[in-house]
């Protein structure tokens, strides 16, 4: 009997797969956007919810987008300022001591935390590109930078966001909480990576090379420091700009369609007006509402759409910010939760799989976004924790 049925299975998995082969490419897709599109509109109203998406993306467009790219600019410049004159080089002496006891990371990946810290996740791949950098890592450490990169993506521009929004003391703790998601991230990826390849424990990634690590800042330079400075400023703000346009699309989209999903509709009900919406999410997040409270100290349900944004895009989830401000949702300890849990995510799903493929390990992908999940809810719990201490000691 039990032969029969184990003969059995192949002829069944056999007919299921010939059943998809007649499904043409592209139906589940279209079968899914129309199931959500309809959904919404059931609710609000057809034309009101195609005039909801328009002004929604316009407006943030309009006040959200191209303030970003404002911050970008400005953090951008001072980015590559304090490159071309060593501050770079500083913060790194500053924290090579604490890489190995506290990440299992050689002493110049520091300058890779610092790195990402002023610009963004992918800052790590041009650095892991050198080998000059990355022959100091074993195998298994060299992998986990993608992790370890990610933690501190578009650092600055978080706290900077979130001190422009009048939060000073919020966003430290919430650095503070990226620090500790990041130290739970990078070993969980070390640990995952040895278990699925000894070898790598003991392997150099690549062949070391003669000479130490030279830094550009620390070459001499016949410019001026007025050209030096001059030449820093416009490069760094050029790159803001391409960063500003860099986060149009996540803004514009994933924040539009949370925006739908969190918002509800205005005092005189479905307009068609911006940041209406269905309230999706708060209503699925009030059902373990006390999770979110336990762990992360929201008060409110509509707070969830935040984290979910920055695992795609975390200038998306910035874009959440001021909304939320003026609907009074906010206190000062989600700033610190959402600076910690935006900082360590900064739209890894979006990263990692290009970050590893560029590093020739994509079929470790699945690992490192475990590994970050972790380190993420990790950096929300002790930003809350963090932030009720310090709350409790100042009050």
């Amino acid at each position: 009997m039990e032969m029969e049925k184990t003969a059995s299975a192949p002829a069944e998995a056999t007919k299921k797969s010939s059943f998809y082969r007649f499904i043409p490419t592209g139906v589940p897709c279209l079968v899914m956007v129309i199931a959500l599109f309809w959904y919404i509109g059931s609710i609000m109203g057809l034309p009101n919810m195609l005039n909801t998406i328009m002004h929604t993306a316009h407006d943030l467009l309009l006040n959200t987008v191209f303030y970003l790219m404002g911050i970008c600019v400005v953090t951008g410049a001072i980015g590559r300022l304090f490159v071309e004159f060593g501050v770079v080089k500083l913060l790194e002496n500053i924290l090579r001591p604490l890489m190995k006891p506290l990440f299992n990371l050689p002493g110049v990946a520091a300058l890779g935390a610092t790195m990402t810290f002023l610009s963004d996740n992918p800052a790590i791949i041009s650095l892991s590109q050198d080998k000059r950098f990355s022959s100091y890592f074993k195998k298994y450490q060299f992998i986990s930078l993608t992790n370890f990169g990610t933690a501190f993506g578009m650092g600055l521009l978080v706290m900077v966001f979130m001190v422009g929004q009048g939060y000073f003391v919020e966003p430290v703790v919430g650095l503070f909480g990226a620090f500790c998601g990041c130290i739970v991230s990078t070993r969980l990826m070390q640990r995952f990576i040895i278990k699925a390849y000894p070898s790598f424990a003991v392997e150099d990634a690549v062949n070391h090379v003669a000479g130490e690590i030279e830094d550009a800042e620390n070459k001499v330079e016949s410019k001026s420091t007025f050209i030096r400075t001059l030449n820093s400023l416009l490069d760094g703000g050029k790159m803001g700009v391409e960063v500003g346009i860099a986060i149009i699309p996540g803004v514009l989209i994933i924040s539009t369609l949370v925006m739908i999903l969190t918002f509800g509709a205005s005092a005189e009900g479905y307009t068609g007006a911006a940041y209406e919406g269905i309230e999706l999410l708060p209503w699925l997040a009030g059902k373990v509402n006390i999770i979110f409270e336990w762990l992360f100290g929201f008060t409110d349900p509509h707070l969830v759409a935040f984290p979910i944004t920055a695992l795609g895009a975390v200038g998306a989830a910035l874009s959440l910010v001021p909304n939320f401000l003026s609907q009074g949702w906010i206190d000062g300890n989600a700033i610190a939760v959402f600076t910690a849990i935006g900082m360590c995510w900064s739209g890894y799903l979006s990263t990692h799989t290009a970050m590893l493929d560029s590093m020739g390990y994509r079929e470790l992908t699945p690992k490192a976004i475990a590994a970050h999940t972790v380190g993420g809810l990790v950096a929300a719990i002790v930003a809350h924790f963090t932030y009720v201490l310090v709350t409790m000691l100042f009050a």
